[in-house]
């Protein structure tokens, strides 16, 4: 079954794993910007990650037949650094205009600290003067709930957001309801430690239905698994769930998120209409 991943850590894996995803039905991935492992030095280490994210990634990924998309920002972790927020922040509009940018993103919470918040905030700013997509981070573990209450609420309370236009990812059991709720998209990360399983991933899915849910591997330099969104497949065949429900979770729903972004496109399965069609549902729901 031809799948999307809308969340994909690709600088970190090996070219294998492209070539694995490709076999098992991967036709796009989407790779949000996010921390290196360490803090980066300043923000010519920042334009440096940018280009091979619009260069060598998509060509990395097309020599197996794998659209390769991306997000421009800088990561919760190294928001406490004001000054460097500041700095690459007014680097990021220059590559708004590549054809493989689809909006701001991974931004967040990690902490859930003030400058977090501020710049947080700084790109929420930056994505609405641009009119750009926003794909979210939500913190780990212990700071899950606080940090996701905080982003909803912030979102929430700002006039000039459109619910649907926003992913907000990492959800687990006790946050997708909240975010939901608001009118957000929500994404179900397959980790086999933290985040979820494929097995509970299907439970939300059979609590909440499919509507404005996706599932990604978010697979990066740790403990994760690039073939996550097969093994979701796998789960929700094993319970007896159709085809039709299925790609309406790994591959139409992202279409309906994603393919808000003018530069979002799957040229040789335009002529289907689905494209179209998840894209108006996005809207609708």
């Amino acid at each position: 079954m031809e799948y999307i991943d809308l969340h994909a850590h690709m600088v970190s894996r090996t070219t294998d794993d492209y070539r694995a995803m490709a076999m098992s039905g991967c036709v796009a991935v989407t790779e949000p910007a996010f921390w290196a492992g360490y803090d980066r030095p300043g923000v010519d280490a920042f334009i440096d990650y940018f280009n091979r994210l619009t260069d060598f990634e998509p060509k990395r990924a097309a020599t197996y037949g794998i659209a390769h998309f991306t997000w421009m920002c800088l990561n919760p972790k190294e928001a406490e650094n004001r000054e460097l927020t500041r700095q690459v922040l007014e680097v990021i509009p220059r590559y708004l205009e590549l054809p493989t940018v689809l909006g701001i993103g991974e931004i967040g919470l990690n902490r859930v600290t003030k400058n977090e918040l501020a710049g947080f905030k700084d790109h929420v700013d930056l994505a609405m003067e641009y009119e750009q997509l926003i794909h979210i981070h939500t913190p780990h573990l212990e700071d899950k709930w606080k940090g996701t209450k905080v982003i909803v609420e912030t979102l929430a309370a700002d006039s000039r957001i459109e619910p649907h236009r926003v992913m907000v990812d990492h959800a687990e059991e006790h946050t997708v309801d909240m975010i939901l709720d608001n009118g957000f998209w929500t994404g179900l990360t397959l980790y086999p430690v933290t985040k979820v399983s494929p097995a509970r991933a299907v439970d939300v899915i059979e609590t909440r239905g499919p509507d404005r849910i996706c599932v990604a591997a978010a697979c990066d330099w740790g403990e994760s698994r690039p073939l996550a969104v097969p093994e979701f497949i796998m789960e929700m065949r094993r319970r007896g769930h159709p085809d039709s429900l299925i790609r309406r979770v790994v591959y139409e729903n992202p279409i309906g998120f994603l393919g808000q972004s003018p530069n979002f496109r799957l040229p040789d399965r335009e002529r289907s209409g689905g494209e179209r069609e998840a894209r108006d549902r996005a809207v609708a729901v």
